[in-house]
């Protein structure tokens, strides 16, 4: 991420459907790098070196990136260092589809 200080929050357009029906693409996420981590968080991770937006479960010690549109893989990870943000916000382009998480 250029341009942004490691602890800054950032905020990020999403692509793609792997997170219908709670976030469409277009809506726009806010990123809290230094945000609490907790099983059931929405979570921007890296994933085999690519920046991954999806669900994280934890399960018997295991980790787990889950999309919610179950047209997608959930993948497995190594432990919380592949989780790089919390998402706290989501916006859209109507007030309607404005939702904080935490």
């Amino acid at each position: 991420m250029m341009g942004c200080a490691e602890s800054e929050p950032f905020a990020l357009r999403v692509l793609g459907d792997s997170m219908e029906p709670e976030f469409n693409e277009g809506h726009i996420i806010t990123i809290e790098p230094n945000g609490v981590v907790e099983n059931g968080s929405y979570v921007f991770a890296v994933y085999e070196e690519e920046y991954i937006f999806r669900q994280l479960l934890i399960e018997n010690g295991r980790y787990f990136l889950k999309p919610l549109n179950k047209e997608y893989p959930t993948q497995e990870i190594a432990g919380l260092d592949a989780i790089k943000g919390v998402i706290t916000q989501r916006a859209g382009t109507r007030r309607k589809e404005h939702k904080r998480y935490v």
